[in-house]
């Protein structure tokens, strides 16, 4: 990436430095989190962790390793900052979300640190463009790191499937109601609209179930605002 590399002075003013050659991989793995607005970035050695919270009861997290990146360079011991991501989606698409076949969009990712922007620099076919994009003060988020000893039932759907079962959910409910038990009905959905109750059943080897561990009955309720968005058939979402 030449015309990217002379974009650049210095890159030992930047705390973070991430290059990729093909920028769709990233947008994609972002697209499955973004079911709000805004998302805090920490930046390690080890790779760049996005998280997405809502009402601080749902927590969706997309982890990027180093080695996916043609370059990466950390200068501290970590790096963190918030983002709206709906901006940085958007300048990651700026040459198009489909592009012509054997052309590549390649990104290089700058930030300087705290206080400052973060800077896209996207090439495609010799062409350049800048992105700025302010960043702000991160918040705290919750740590989901359950010790797996208190795990009472443990089950990892297909998301596509997953996302399917949603789109059949009444919406008109305020709540999803989500069963979990050793016997029937197994899996289910249930929910509570101006139609009355409603409930989607799945049985322990559905193709949607990749894996399903349930020692007991349990019952949970959610509300129902949750988005599920992939475009990879091998993501998993996991209860």
């Amino acid at each position: 990436m030449p015309l990217l590399t002379q974009q650049i002075q210095d890159e030992n003013d930047y705390s973070l430095v991430a290059s990729l050659d093909n920028v769709r991989n990233l947008s994609t793995v972002l697209k499955a989190i973004h079911f709000r607005e805004h998302a805090t970035c920490f930046a390690t050695k080890n790779g760049i962790k996005v998280t997405v919270e809502n009402a601080k009861c749902v927590q969706a997290n997309a982890f990027i390793q180093a080695g996916i990146f043609q370059e990466f360079t950390v200068q501290e011991e970590s790096v963190t900052f918030r983002i709206n991501l709906t901006v940085l989606l958007d300048c990651l698409s700026i040459f198009g979300s489909s592009p012509m076949p054997g052309t590549l969009t390649a990104l290089r990712m700058c930030y300087q640190g705290y206080g400052y922007p973060l800077m896209l620099f996207l090439e495609e076919g010799g062409v350049v463009t800048v992105c700025k994009i302010n960043t702000q003060e991160p918040e705290e988020t919750l740590d989901f790191d359950f010790c797996s000893t208190n795990v009472v039932n443990k089950v990892i759907l297909q998301s596509e499937g997953l996302r399917e079962a949603f789109s059949e959910l009444d919406m008109t409910s305020e709540v999803l109601q989500i069963t979990m038990s050793p016997d029937k009905p197994y899996f289910r959905l249930s929910t509570f609209g101006n139609a009355g109750s409603s409930h989607l059943d799945y049985p322990k080897d559905s193709d949607l179930m990749e894996s399903f561990h349930c020692n007991q009955t349990q019952v949970n309720r959610s509300v129902l605002n949750i988005e599920v968005a992939t475009d990879d058939e091998d993501t998993r979402f996991l209860y």
